[in-house]
């Protein structure tokens, strides 16, 4: 299911997608049919314009909000396509994460449709979560290894894997922060993880440091700074980071 204002979207196993107007009675506004499987996948646009479905007949279908035919068609994928999010600092570009036997992510340009680069994770992909502020991205895995993993946009360089549960992830969702990216798992878990520091606490945080160092020496205030860009957060993977932006907290 995907929200688009008071319009709730809904997949249903026989391919379709129903459009909810959610104010009236009669609520069934529309109908849209191009899978020939089960819709496994829905996100609205930010601007509610477009519509990308995914679905068990491995295809992905972008749907202008005006019309009930696909705008166009994706065939790339190999398995069922479930992931799939719309980048929030660049509205034309869309991820789209492939089941067991395929394991990428494509990316895609939805103004000229072009495939603008891809991933093999080497795992099924079960969701896509976009940064709100760094051109970054986290995807959530199932077989084999059923972890989280952080890469850069656009060099598409793995920055971190970070093991998350015994089974796979089932579903993430990112809090309104930004911040904070939940996931919930087969194995009954519900976990919380701190994958992006807001610049804007990160630069008030840096100031209080600056406060408290100011009565030290020069030598000691130098050899604190070297120490926090050295440890960042404490975290164990905070040598594989870019300590020019704020670290990541597990």
């Amino acid at each position: 299911m995907s929200w688009e204002r008071h319009v709730l979207s809904s997949g249903c196993r026989d391919g379709s997608i129903w459009n909810h107007d959610v104010r009236v009675a009669n609520h069934k506004t529309a109908e849209l049919v191009a899978h020939s499987g089960e819709v496994c996948g829905l996100t609205w646009r930010s601007d509610g314009a477009l519509l990308a479905s995914g679905g068990n007949d491995n295809l992905v279908n972008i749907w202008d909000a005006r019309s009930t035919v696909p705008k166009f068609t994706k065939t790339q994928h190999t398995a069922a396509v479930k992931a799939l999010a719309w980048s929030p600092l660049q509205l034309n570009l869309l991820a789209t994460g492939g089941g067991s036997y395929d394991r990428h992510v494509h990316f895609w340009n939805t103004t000229t449709t072009a495939r603008l680069n891809s991933i093999d994770t080497g795992s099924q992909v079960t969701s896509i979560q976009w940064s709100t502020e760094y051109r970054e991205l986290v995807t959530s895995h199932g077989f084999p290894y059923n972890h989280l993993a952080l890469w850069s946009y656009p060099s598409l360089s793995k920055i971190v894997d970070i093991p998350a549960h015994d089974t796979r992830v089932l579903h993430t969702s990112m809090s309104p922060d930004g911040q904070t990216v939940a996931t919930a798992a087969s194995d009954e878990s519900l976990k919380f993880w701190r994958v992006f520091e807001s610049r804007g606490k990160s630069a008030k945080s840096s100031k209080g440091d600056m406060a408290m160092a100011a009565p030290a020496s020069s030598g000691s205030a130098a050899a604190a700074s070297s120490g926090a860009a050295a440890n960042g957060s404490g975290s164990s993977a905070s040598s594989m980071l870019d300590l020019s932006r704020p670290t990541f907290i597990r």
